[in-house]
Order: structure tokens, then C-alpha cells, then sequence
């Protein structure tokens, strides 16, 4: 049976990350490992100088054995690998994060960071999201059809799958669009509202602003034109690293 790792960056309680787990049962032996608390744009942060807190936690998913983490999403991967999972998992799922990672934002994304920490331990790993407005049509219909997909194709060592949904329903979905690129752009463009407090500081507010246009086969433009976007991400650390151990 397949044992499947779900981990995410948006906290255990998290609407996706139970969709996630209950459509991943239906492919195999599930162990969720996730933040005690959303821990969204943490990238690939780990933690250092703080201890990391573990306990068993309830999950809404019967059969699944799940913990809450004191930590990253980075953090969570670690620690179900080193101290929680009797085995190594065949896969890890990370997500479905609330609000889309395409184009430059899968760098900030601890959704990503999460299956990035996968694949540096030689572990397939897939990243879902979808819009955050919480409307799940899209996914709840194709979540399990494409993951299938996806897990009969095997990937570089040094790559993983991204997935985002939007959130559109089922009769505004135009279709599937794979192998798309990441777009050269934020998804989310930085804006900022300035609070001046005297004496020349001030605080700043984020405020996300979706941005409204994108390059043809980018993972951008399909979303914004109603496509589920499939495509990869490379981590060329460890396509260096790889290589240099070849030579050894």
C-alpha cells in the first residue's frame, strides 16, 4: 500500500489540507504533519533556536494518523521523517494551499517549500492550491483524477509537480492546461497600505492585488482564464548536487 505524507503551510485546522487527506485515503496509508498554525510565505525556512513542539492531533479524515507541529511546513517534513513515520513515504502532498502559487510566488510559498523539503530527500512530491475564495468545485471534481495522473509519471530527482485550481465552477472551467511555465511575474503583486506614526516611522499593511494578465503558457494566464495549471518546478541545487555526486 502506498503511504502518503500531507503536510501544508496554511495549519492543520485548514480547509484544504482535509480535502487533501481525504482524497489522498483513497490512494493509500495517510499521515498528516502540519503547522500548529498558518505559517503562509515561509518558503523553505527551518527552525534553528526555538524547540519545535510535536503532538498527536485530531483529524476529521477517519483512518488518518495526524500530528500538529510547533513549526514550518519545512519543519513539518523533517520531523515526519526523522521521528514520526515508521517508513519513508512513497509520496508527499503539500497543500491545498489557500490562494494560488504560480509565477515568482512558489518562492515565497511554504506550501512549496514543503515538497521541495520532499524532493531534497529523494521523495516525489506534489504542491496543490486553489483561489482563495474557498470555492472548491474544480478540485473537489479533479483532485483525485489528476493526482492519479501525475503519480504514474516519474519526474527528474530534482523536480515536483505544481497544481492550482481555480476557483471557478464547474460550467466556467475551460479545462486542463499542462506543462505550463511559471510566469515572470507575482500572481499576487506587492502593494502595501502606509500608516505614518511620527517621527518619521510608519507601518505598512500588506494588501494583495491579483494581478490581471499573463504571458501565453504560463501557469498565470491559465488561471486567470478559468484553466487548471499543471506544470513543474526545478530545484537546481539539486540538480547540482546530483551531478557532483555522479562524479564522485
Amino acid at each position: 500500500m502506498m503511504r502518503i505524507l500531507v503536510v501544508n503551510d496554511d495549519g492543520i485546522e485548514a480547509e484544504g489540507i482535509y480535502r487533501l487527506a481525504k482524497m489522498a485515503k483513497e490512494l493509500g496509508e495517510v499521515w498528516v504533519v502540519a503547522p500548529d498554525s498558518q505559517c503562509s510565505a515561509m518558503s523553505h525556512r527551518i527552525t534553528l533556536h526555538e524547540d519545535i513542539l510535536v503532538r498527536p492531533a485530531e483529524f476529521a479524515v477517519e483512518g488518518v494518523t495526524a500530528y500538529r507541529i510547533g513549526g514550518t511546513p519545512a519543519d513539518c517534513v523533517k520531523v515526519a521523517l526523522t521521528y514520526l513515520l515508521p517508513e519513508k513515504p512513497d509520496v508527499i502532498f503539500s497543500g491545498i494551499n489557500r490562494g494560488y502559487n504560480a509565477g515568482i510566488d512558489v518562492l515565497y510559498s511554504g506550501t512549496v517549500g514543503a515538497a521541495m523539503e520532499g524532493i531534497s530527500n529523494g521523495i516525489p512530491s506534489i504542491a496543490f492550491s486553489n483561489e482563495a475564495n474557498d470555492v472548491y468545485d474544480v478540485a473537489d471534481h479533479y483532485l483525485l483524477s489528476i493526482t492519479k495522473e501525475l503519480l504514474a509519471q516519474k519526474l527528474p530527482a530534482n523536480q515536483m509537480w505544481n497544481v492550482n485550481f481555480p476557483g471557478c465552477t464547474l460550467t466556467e472551467l475551460k479545462g486542463v492546461l499542462k506543462g505550463r511555465t511559471l510566469g515572470q511575474t507575482q500572481f499576487y503583486l506587492d502593494y502595501y497600505e502606509k500608516k505614518e506614526h511620527g517621527n518619521g516611522s510608519f507601518s505598512l499593511t500588506p494588501v494583495g492585488i491579483s494581478v490581471t494578465k499573463g504571458e501565453e503558457g504560463t501557469d498565470i494566464k491559465a488561471l486567470l482564464d478559468c484553466y487548471i495549471s499543471v506544470g513543474t518546478i526545478t530545484n537546481e541545487a539539486l540538480w547540482e548536487r546530483n551531478e557532483n555526486d555522479s562524479d564522485l
